[in-house]
């Protein structure tokens, strides 16, 4: 029989999947339903004084500068995640990011307050950016911390499928407000997103403050009195070739997962003339798919290893980049959703799900938070953040055709795949040591483990 202890601790499982998953879900739907905007009505409305094809660029390019902002978020809450525990940092991401995401909504356009709307659009997305920064790798880090160890990748896993759900509710929020007439979406439609987000953080605030600390934080650092005063330099220094490998698997990871879905949003609309709702509801499907290929190759991972289901995703990507824009191309609805669920439930999801407990593991419990957050962050600079202003601009130069940014695709994924063969399989790891992976940089790409 179980007893009143099992329970509760049964209780408590369920808690920390589900509000790592919700509260995951409603701080990446926030910062999503910032991608469907830009794609659709910020080139419009902050950036009016512009040509509309430049608008869109500048708008796109928009949300890429959130990016800037995540590294620097992943320093400052790593480092408070690491020093003060997961719990309190998971509460005060998700409140930053809400707090933008709100402002987002009410804020004049360029038409009432002039040059002064673009600026402020842009710094509410450093504030976007910024809490985001730590937001997913304190999610994941209170899964895997709290996951038996055979089952890391599958608890893992309920983080990103968070992300999966939050993305594709922004797209279905963005597909009913754009059904409105056109008048009406332009004036106050697009805020509706924006604005619904209130409620949604407060609920996700509210989950996780029930939660306690994770027993691997609690045994491995606070009882051996083993924290780090500078976890994000210890990272580096004694873990380089863990912190090389995470930003080398983001590449693909996270380049893809913004090209293809934002990039890939904006192209079918203004580009091929695809009507806004069928191209939303075609991403959105592409969500929809992605969230059981989660779960599956995230499991997966736990039986054959992180390495080989995240090489195979980041090879996928690479190889349907042509594939995807020909189908887009094809104006067919049935296509269109094809181009969406092939690149967001098989290869995006082998990368992202497996990408959980993979990165969890190649660090220490001392600095996990920290150097798990920076690299990931960091590694979103350089991949994720330019992928659909990169893209727009190699469109722009191509005349209109797309095969560069097919070709920009294909280079992220076999790099993303180079860097994880080059990393140490970490799925039947002790994550309670403190030492994750060789130290000196020599030893970085020497060989594959």
């Amino acid at each position: 029989m179980a007893t009143d202890d099992m329970r509760e601790g049964r209780r408590h499982q369920r808690r920390v999947i589900l509000a790592s998953c919700v509260g995951s879900a409603l701080e990446w739907y926030d910062f999503f339903i910032y991608s469907s905007a830009a794609a659709l009505v910020f080139g419009r409305l902050f950036f009016t004084n512009l040509d509309p094809a430049v608008g869109t660029l500048v708008a796109l390019a928009t949300f890429g500068v959130g990016f800037l902002s995540r590294p620097l978020g992943g320093i400052v809450f790593g480092h408070l995640g690491d020093r003060l525990g997961r719990k309190p940092i998971l509460v005060a991401t998700l409140l930053v990011v809400g707090i933008g995401t709100a402002l987002i909504g009410v804020l004049p356009t360029y038409a009432t307050i002039g040059i002064w709307a673009p600026i402020l659009l842009v710094c509410l997305r450093l504030v976007q950016g910024f809490g985001a920064g730590a937001e997913y790798g304190g999610a994941v880090i209170m899964l895997v911390e709290h996951a038996p160890p055979h089952r890391r990748g599958f608890w893992g896993s309920f983080a990103p499928l968070g992300v999966g759900i939050g993305m594709m509710l922004a797209s279905a929020t963005f597909a009913l407000v754009s059904m409105m007439p056109e008048q009406a979406f332009l004036q106050w439609g697009w805020r509706v997103p924006f604005l619904l987000s209130i409620v949604m953080v407060a609920f996700g605030i509210f989950v996780r403050a029930r939660l306690s600390e994770t027993p691997v934080f609690e045994k491995a650092v606070i009882s051996r009195k083993a924290k780090s005063r500078m976890p994000i330099l210890d990272a580096i220094r004694h873990q380089p070739r863990s912190f090389l490998v995470v930003l080398g698997a983001r590449l693909a990871e996270n380049g893809h997962g913004f090209l293809f879905p934002v990039f890939g949003l904006s192209y079918a609309v203004n580009q091929l003339g695809v009507l806004k709702s069928e191209a939303l509801v075609a991403l959105m499907t592409g969500y929809l798919f992605q969230i059981p290929a989660i779960l599956g190759f995230s499991m997966l991972s736990d039986k054959i290893g992180r390495r080989p289901v995240y090489i195979f995703g980041a090879l996928f990507s690479a190889a349907i980049s042509f594939p995807f824009f020909a189908m887009l191309e094809t104006n067919s609805f049935f296509w269109l959703v094809m181009a969406f669920v092939l690149t967001s439930g098989v290869g995006t999801a082998a990368m992202f799900g497996t990408q959980a407990a993979y990165f969890a593991e190649l660090f220490g419990p001392s600095r996990r938070f920290s150097g798990f957050a920076f690299a990931r962050e960091l590694g979103s600079i350089i991949a994720g953040g330019p992928a659909p202003a990169v893209s727009a601009a190699l469109v722009a130069w191509a005349s209109g055709a797309s095969w560069p940014v097919a070709l920009y695709a294909i280079v992220l994924g076999l790099l993303t795949a180079v860097a994880v063969w080059f990393g140490p399989e970490t799925y039947r790891s002790d994550i309670t040591a403190d030492e994750r992976a060789p130290t000196g940089f020599a030893r970085v790409a020497l060989r594959p483990a």
